[in-house]
């Protein structure tokens, strides 16, 4: 059985697959970063979701980044907030 890294790896020597890999890859970095901040603070979604007032599973699909699950800037902020820390979203030029 392939180990992840060595099947991502793989996976990224296709053409296609790389591309929608390097197209998601800013959603991917947020992603990170969200997760970071939830095991630097400590947390588990159950106790993050009651300080959103929601539901954990409603924290899984935020931090699971699935396709068709778009949080709103709002709902982003309240995680940040969560977590004692503060959401900045900054254009840079491409």
């Amino acid at each position: 059985m392939l180990k992840h890294k060595e099947l991502k790896k793989k996976a990224l020597e296709r053409p296609d697959v790389k591309a929608e890999y390097d197209r998601l890859a800013d959603e991917f970095a947020l992603l990170d970063e969200f997760l970071k901040a939830r095991a630097e603070a400590g947390i588990t979604q159950e106790e993050l979701a009651k300080r959103m007032g929601t539901t954990q599973s409603a924290i899984a699909r935020l931090e699971s980044g699935k396709a068709g699950h778009s949080p709103s800037l709002a709902t982003l902020q309240k995680y940040a907030r969560a977590l004692g820390c503060r959401l900045e979203v900054h254009l840079k030029r491409i």
